[in-house]
Parts: structure tokens; sequence; C-alpha cells
């Protein structure tokens, strides 16, 4: 591999390989090693996680269920992982996070693959690194969401049709890779729903559209691959509607439609609300971005043109989600593996002292986030307790620490004429600072998530106490427990599937008031401020624990 010195080119083959497999191991235990160290955050880690444990508890693997209730806002591919995940490493962060995290490195592995058999090993490797580096790819690889999941099948479609489109492919490889396409976008679906068909699908429009390759279409083995799609996505969509009657018109109409063109999710923002996303989270290759988009508007010889469709990729996906009325900032995780690409294009053409003035903006950046903690302490405004941000403040100084640290190696190495190694030791500084933050991050579990809470009152839980969640629902807490709760007046994500079953998992504040004074058994969990309010009532309580976000208490004795 020609990543640490330009003189790799005189090495025998097989020393070269295991250079390449050295960095892939390296990047591994970067990766994957400290999953499990973090307790799981309200809300979504604390959601898919407990979807995916009661999946793996009840056996059911058709009709996803959170706190025992219908949740049909997204497919079932990730909770079947997610499951099989607590089957192999036991229930825990580790395993938890572990899905999200192996789509995350398989989409640069991949992403590694098409750069090499596109345009050659060094921008393959370059391609890899810069992907593996990219804020925002790491940060969604170790958080427990759906968004990387769907991100890796999307990049796995786009650099199989980009392999089995290239004029250097056989008719063999072009059939064999655009049946992988086809078949990654049926995991895409899978993962998130018709936005892994969908978004390619316009993709490929406007592409044909730009460069009037109408051809292309006969290259797309349409016959072959709508039925390969069918086999593997179809499945579970008419099992589950035939289980769930009430499951296509939630899913299909409210969930993508209504979803795209409403704000009632109140996930609202401006046109502009991703620029800013997208420049955090390009970090730390954003100066490369422009060149990157000028390399995907010129035309290259040959019939096909692999940069343009990049190009076309990251425009068409960025605009879709502006233009959506549901914004999150995740939604745009799919258009980074494409600029990887593009990126590394760049960096091949340039000269190698070029690519040490680019790494001066992550030293800056990195100089920056050093810096960041104590301008808010000098003022401090934030909401977050000052004990926990100044335990937190001392990661946060360590991940630009270490940004610049790779930066700065980066740009040395690249002043020397190491293209690679400069961009796998940026890598490493990025990858490793926003490790050392997600770890730091730990410092404020009391309020991010309920483990704690979870370890006070698990010895007043036995197996036939009734656990009452008033006016909240803390999603992390059903996952630490190992059970679910019966909800009193709580509906939002929830309301669809209470509806489905009305009386099966929630009552009134009237049933619970009724209850409370002859029960025996139980814990009830609550806001701080509805615990105010029970006491204002006059509620007999037994305080059990209490942080910022929620108390815990049960009957006295």
């Amino acid at each position: 591999m020609h990543v640490f010195s330009p003189l790799t080119r005189h090495m025998p083959a097989a020393q070269i390989h295991l250079r390449r497999w050295l960095v892939v191991i390296l990047l591994a235990v970067l990766w994957f090693g400290a999953l499990g160290y973090r307790k799981l955050i309200h809300p979504d880690e604390g959601r898919y996680a407990e979807i995916a444990r009661e999946m793996s508890a009840t056996g059911d693997w058709v009709t996803p269920r959170l706190n025992g209730i219908k949740y049909f806002e997204k497919p079932a591919l990730q909770y079947w992982a997610g499951a099989a995940s607590y089957k192999v490493f036991g229930e825990n962060e580790w395993s938890a996070r572990f899905w999200p995290a192996l789509m995350g490195f398989m989409a640069i592995l991949m992403v590694g693959f098409t750069g090499r058999r596109l345009w050659g090993e060094r921008v393959g490797d370059i391609a890899a690194l810069v992907l593996a580096g990219t804020f925002w790819h790491i940060a969604n690889g170790h958080f427990l969401t759906l968004d990387m999941g769907v991100s890796a099948w999307m990049a796995m479609t786009l650099c199989a049709f980009l392999l089995a489109q290239r004029d250097e492919a056989t008719p063999r490889e072009a059939r064999r890779w655009m049946l992988v396409a086809w078949a990654a976008m049926a995991l895409a679906v899978l993962s998130k729903g018709l936005i892994g068909l969908v978004l390619p699908g316009g993709v490929l429009v406007v592409y044909t559209v730009w460069s009037r390759d109408w051809n292309l279409w006969r290259r797309l083995e349409l016959l072959r691959g709508i039925a390969l799609f069918l086999l593997i996505a179809a499945p579970w969509f008419i099992w589950v509607s035939l289980r769930n009657p009430e499951f296509p018109h939630f899913f299909f109409i409210h969930e993508h439609f209504e979803r795209f063109t409403s704000t009632e999710h109140k996930r609202e923002g401006a046109w502009w609300y991703f620029f800013p996303i997208l420049a955090i989270g390009v970090i730390p290759w954003l100066s490369l971005l422009p060149q990157g988009l000028v390399t995907g508007c010129r035309r290259g010889p040959g019939r096909f043109q692999a940069a343009q469709m990049l190009l076309v990729w990251s425009v068409f996906i960025f605009a879709f989600f502006s233009k959506s009325g549901s914004k999150l900032p995740s939604y745009i995780l799919p258009i980074f593996p494409a600029l990887a690409l593009l990126f590394a294009r760049v960096v091949d053409q340039m000269a190698p002292k070029n690519l040490g003035w680019h790494l001066i903006l992550p030293i800056v950046l990195g100089v920056f986030t050093m810096t960041l903690p104590s301008i808010l302490a000098f003022d401090y405004k934030l909401e977050l307790p000052r004990p926990l941000f100044d335990a937190y403040a001392p990661w946060v100084v360590a991940a630009g620490g270490l940004i610049v640290a790779g930066a700065a190696f980066g740009g040395w190495l690249a002043r020397r004429g190491m293209v690679r190694a400069a961009i796998l030791a940026c890598t490493i500084g990025t990858l490793t600072g926003g490790q050392v933050a997600m770890l730091g991050h730990n410092e404020l579990r009391r309020t991010s998530s309920a483990a704690g809470l979870a370890d006070d009152i698990r010895p007043y839980i036995g197996p036939n106490t009734k656990l009452y969640s008033l006016r909240h629902y803390e999603q992390t807490l059903p996952f630490y427990l190992q059970r679910t709760f019966t909800l009193v007046e709580f509906g939002d994500e929830l309301s669809f599937g209470l509806r489905q079953e009305p009386g099966k998992h929630e009552i009134s504040l009237a049933e619970f008031l009724a209850r409370w004074p002859a029960e025996k058994d139980a814990v009830a969990v609550t806001s701080p401020d509805f615990y105010a309010e029970l006491q204002q009532r006059g509620l007999k309580m037994r305080l059990l624990s209490e942080d910022s976000r929620r108390v815990a208490f049960a009957p006295l004795p």
C-alpha cells in the first residue's frame, strides 16, 4: 500500500497489501473499540435499542414494538440486526451500537474498493481514509439511529452502480454489480423506507437528463433487478401488513408523503438548514469541498461519467431534504460517501504541498475546539449544570488537541510528498478526537441517560412490580430495566400504536390516582415538575431517586 511513503511503489505486492490490511485493522480497532463505554442517550438510542430488545425477548420478528406498543415509523431491518446482536453479544451498549458501527465501516471499505476500481489504488486508499475521518460519518457511525444503516446501503447502491456502469466493465461484471445495486436498494428500503428507492431513482433521472446518456436505462437490468428487489424487500411489508392492517396507510402515507410535505412532526427548518450541517459534517476536509464540486462538473473521457454521477447524488439528496417539511441533521448523511470519492479525486490531482495548505483549516478548527470550553465558561449561560460542564470540558480540549496533532503531522507529511500518509494522519487525529469527545459525553450521563436512575431503583423492582410512567417516557429506562411501563397520559410518538390496542398499555391520570393508594409493589417515574404537582395533590409517595430530568418514587410502606 502506498500509504506511508512514495517509495512503496518499489515494494513487493504482498508487502503493499500487508500495509493496507494493517491500516484497515488499525481503523477497525479505533472504530469499534469504544462503542460500549458510553451509556445510551435519550431519546433515539434508547428507542432503537429497546425495540430490538423487545423483538429479541418476545420472538416476534414481524411487528416492531416500543414499550410493548406497536411502532410502525420505520421498517424492521435494523431491529432484526440489533436483536441478533443481543443474541450474540448480550444486551449491552456495545451490542446495541454494533449495527450502525458495522454499517459505517462497511461504507468506508466499499468506498475504498470503488475508488480503486474506478481511478486506481491511490484514489481508493485516499477515499476510504477521507470517509473514515469525516466528522459526520464518525458521529453517526457511533450513535444508535437508523440513519447510518440506510446511508451505508445507499452508499453500496451508488458504488455498485458506478462499478456496473464504468466503461471497463465486462457484460458479466455489469450485470453482477447492477444486481448488487438492486439488492442494496432493497436493504436500504428495509432500513428506513422508500427513500432507499426514491433517492437513487431521482439521482438516475437527473444524471440521465444532464449527461444525455439515454442508453443507460438499457443497462440497468430492470427485469432481474426489480425481481430481486421485490424478493428481498417485499416479504416483510406483506407479512406485517397481513398481521396489522393499519400498517400500510400509516407507514406509506403518513410516514412518507405527509411527513415530507408537512411540518406536523415539528422538524421544520429554513431552506439553508443543511448548509451549516454540511460545513461542520465534512470537517476536516471542508476546504476541499469547492474543488470537489468543480471536479464533479467536469466531463472526462468515456461514455459513463462517474464524477458527474457523484455530484448529482450529492446535490440531489441535499436539495431533496432541504425541500422537505421534516428535517433532522442526519438526513444528509448519504452524501458523504460520494463526497469522499470526489475529494479523493481532488487530492490525487493536487501537488502534495497544496494538500499541506488544506490541512491548516483542521488545525485552526482543532485549536478553536480546545479553546471553546474556556470561551463558554467565561460567561456561562448554558442550561447544562456547571459541574457537568466542567467535567466534560477536559475531554473537549483533548479532542481538539488530537485533531490539531493529526492535521499538523499530516501537513508535515504532505510537504514531504507522502500524500496518503498525510491523509491517514489527519484521519486518525479526527477519528480519535471524535471518539474522545464522545467518550467524554459519558460525564453527562445523569442528564442524557437513565442508566443511573435504573441502577438506583433496580433494588426496588421485582418480577411482579408494577411500573408506571406519568406524562413522561424515558426512552432509555426500559432497556436498562428490561421491563416495559404502563403509560399514564402520554402519547406523542406512541399515540398511533396506543390507538390500535386501547387500554392495553395506557391509563388515565384519574385511574392512576385511584390505583396508587392501594399499590404495595409499584414504582413510578415522572418529570420533576409533575412530581411537584403530585406533591401538591397530596399523593403519598416515597422518593427513590431523582436527577434534573426524572424522579422515581414508590408507595409509602
